[in-house]
């Protein structure tokens, strides 16, 4: 019988890392990017850019309606999971009442980060959603307009959630440690190490490519998973007495991988420490919320377990093969995209 169970718990975990082991589900979905800066008092330069999985790109695209003059597209490229092009366009009116669309932002599940820079050095920073794919430019163009901050903390809180890879390692996190003391104490280890990292990156202290940080992110996933298992063993190691150094370590990694979100549309000039902040801020709140939703889970299983009666013994058996099925789907799931992305390395 209980053969029976272990190969069909293994039966499970195999199907369950291959579905998740997609790319699609190994990154964030990332924010297309629209910056227009103005080099005349009716010129401006626009650059675009689209999400883009190998030679597939997002099916957007950006046109400028009202009192406007197009140039020629330059021929687009890709670079780091981005297709961008560029282009000028004229506007007598220097974009007043003049209005952009991104056609076919409504069939996606991304939104697009608009950034405007004005001759003064002034900038703006709007978000436009699938729900409302279009921005019209008033009269006051030329002055900054506010909810960078929010649009800044959004995009936070979106890259935490929808990073399947920095979720899973939070979970393994999770699973590694015993008690709410650890926890916090962890989670806390994790978040100022992130946090460092994220700010000296984006403030072009450290500079390191993405594609060696993601493939140690997915190590560092393999890694806490198999300690997990160690410690179902009744094994005690270094990682599983001190599961903050961990934290710790990783933590600075995945705040290298924080800053890959960030480095395709920058942040304001004039308000780089507050926009810093803000992204930070948001990724902390997804953070949060996650470790609420599987807490609010946990309490509600075992909730479920009290109301019908189930021995304690049943119980924590039935923790035990549960965390011993999570264990495998992460870790096979993480195993999948460390060799994808390490062998993505050399070619």
């Amino acid at each position: 019988m209980k053969a029976k169970l272990s190969q069909l718990l293994f039966l499970l975990a195999v199907m369950a890392s291959v579905v998740m082991a997609n790319n699609s589900w190994a990154h964030e979905l990332r924010p297309a990017y629209l910056q227009v800066t103005q080099q005349a008092p009716q010129v401006f330069d626009v650059v675009w850019r689209v999400p883009a999985r190998g030679q597939m790109k997002l099916s957007l695209d950006v046109k400028f309606q009202g009192d406007v003059v197009v140039g020629n597209r330059s021929i687009g490229g890709l670079s780091n999971g981005m297709y961008s092009e560029r282009w000028q366009i004229e506007s007598p009116a220097g974009l007043t009442g003049a209005t952009v669309v991104v056609a076919g932002l409504e069939q996606t599940m991304t939104d697009v980060l608009m950034r405007v820079t004005w001759l003064d050095g002034r900038e703006q920073v709007m978000r436009l959603v699938p729900e409302n794919p279009r921005y019209q430019f008033s009269a006051n163009v030329g002055e900054a307009a506010d909810g960078w901050f929010a649009t800044y903390f959004v995009l936070g809180v979106e890259h935490i959630l929808l990073g399947i890879d920095h979720l899973l390692f939070v979970l393994v996190l999770l699973l590694l440690v015993s008690g709410w003391r650890s926890l916090a104490v962890t989670i806390s280890a994790f978040t100022l190490a992130h946090s460092v990292t994220l700010a000296l990156s984006v403030l072009g202290v450290v500079s390191v490519p993405q594609a060696p940080v993601e493939a140690v992110i997915a190590l560092s996933i393999v890694f806490v998973a198999s300690e997990i298992r160690l410690k179902q063993r009744g094994r005690s190691t270094l990682a599983i007495r001190y599961p903050w150094a961990v934290a710790l370590g990783f933590g600075l990694l995945h705040g290298l991988g924080f800053a890959g979100a960030l480095a395709d549309i920058g942040v304001p000039q004039q308000a780089i420490a507050g926009s810093l902040l803000a992204f930070n801020l948001g990724v902390e709140a997804g953070q949060v919320l996650f470790i609420g939703l599987v807490a609010a889970l946990v309490w509600l299983v075992r909730q479920f377990f009290e109301y019908a009666r189930v021995p304690a013994s049943r119980i924590l058996a039935t923790g035990a093969t549960a965390t011993l099925v999570l264990v495998y789907v992460i870790g096979g799931t993480a195993s999948w995209w460390l060799f994808d992305r390490t062998v993505a390395l050399f070619t």
